[in-house]
């Protein structure tokens, strides 16, 4: 893999090359796009600019900005790779001799401790082959100073969440930190009809959990339900692909992806119903995404209507830089290909719906859009093949 440290608005558009098995995050996209839906946006959008920071990567899933400038990114099939403030590229050693990675599972989340600077942890979310059989597990590591060595210190933090050993569909998994200091973990439900409303099991679930022990955070609303896990936050999703944290609110939103129809951003609530309840033969997904009769069902902020475009990995802008685009939420689209700007009031409703033109259709997939430190936005695209990039978005 090489850096390339050049600036351009567009590329050229990148194939679609989608996993061995068809998925609702796989398929091709339409050639009607989803509309975006009215655009009352009154300030003239600035323009991007966009950096391919690192290439020849394959399926990049997840990106984070440590203190010092370092990009840390994590690659589906295994790796981990540090993006040095200099424009080094180096493959960190580390282990996943145990790794799972079948159809969409595989290394997923990273996030870095809100202490990194001083305790240099990190955690990610994978699929472990264990005792014969398979799960996802979230791991805890540390990093040495000179980025070139990664060491499992918590394995696991978290077990126990169940996986797809046949096809790897819905395996979640996106981890980021509350206002609170405590983890989320973000999980599909494995397309498994039962899964998203059993309180019970860790499939189909948003986890809140002390990034130092794994246990249930202190105030999580199943605490002392016989029938509840207590690492629970919200249940009823079918497969969270996007989490975001809204800064001076705690708000906490989880991006996932629909059936045939209506992938949904959610603000979610403690102890509330993601609405997904499959039923029927076999999986029964022929059914909406949110049903609101359901008790404590939360309804949507957004949903794509039909058909899907595969939202993915979610954040919000900050910074004054941004002008017109300080605020908003980015999620990356996977089938459709670009970056989907949602403008949402304090109370969840969704005001303004947007597409970025820099990145519409110009690098394909994207999985992962994410706030650095330095008040950039970092892209990962997942078109495989080795194909993929980390980019670089700032605004002119």
């Amino acid at each position: 893999m090489g850096a390339v440290l050049l600036l351009s608005a567009c590329s050229a558009t990148a194939g679609e090359q989608p996993d061995a098995a068809p998925t609702e995050e796989s398929a091709p996209a339409s050639t009607t796009p989803a509309s975006p839906g009215p655009d009352p946006a009154s300030e003239p959008r600035p323009a991007q600019d966009v950096a391919v920071v690192a290439n020849e990567l394959d399926h990049p899933w997840d990106v984070a900005q440590a203190p010092d400038g370092t990009l840390l990114l994590d690659e589906r099939g295994g790796g981990l790779t540090a993006v040095l403030p200099d424009g080094t590229v180096r493959p960190l050693d580390a282990d996943f001799g145990d790794l799972f990675a079948t159809g969409e599972t595989g290394l997923m989340g990273l996030v870095l401790d809100p202490g990194f600077a001083q305790d240099r942890r990190f955690y990610t979310c994978q699929g472990v082959e264990e005792g014969g059989g398979a799960e996802i597990q979230v791991t805890a590591w540390t990093v040495d100073p000179g980025w070139t060595t990664a060491t499992r210190v918590d394995d696991p933090l978290v077990d126990d969440i169940p996986v797809n050993e046949r096809t790897g569909r819905h395996g979640g998994c996106r981890l980021r930190f509350d206002a609170t200091g405590s983890l989320l973990v973000g999980t599909g439900d494995n397309a498994v009809a039962a899964n998203a409303q059993d309180p019970g099991t860790l499939a189909g679930k948003v986890l809140r959990v002390d990034p130092a022990t794994g246990e249930a955070a202190a105030d999580n609303p199943f605490l002392g339900r016989p029938d509840a896990d207590p690492r629970v936050l919200t249940y009823g999703h079918r497969n969270v692909q996007g989490l975001a944290v809204r800064p001076g609110s705690g708000q906490i939103y989880a991006a996932e992806h629909g059936p045939r129809r209506d992938d949904e951003v959610t603000l979610l609530r403690p102890g509330g119903n993601g609405g997904f309840a499959p039923q029927g033969p076999g999986y029964g997904e022929f059914v909406p995404m949110t049903d609101l009769s359901l008790p404590d069902a939360m309804p949507a902020t957004w949903a794509s209507g039909e058909p899907t475009i595969a939202s993915s990995g979610a954040t919000f802008l900050v910074g004054e830089q941004w002008q017109a685009y300080e605020g908003l939420l980015l999620l990356g689209v996977l089938k459709d290909q670009g970056v989907l700007a949602l403008r949402v009031a304090e109370d969840g409703t969704l005001l303004e719906q947007f597409r970025l033109p820099e990145l519409e259709g110009a690098y394909g997939r994207i999985r992962t859009v994410q706030q650095g430190g330095d008040g950039a936005l970092y892209v990962t695209t997942d078109n495989g093949d080795g194909e993929d990039q980390l980019l670089r978005v700032t605004p002119r």
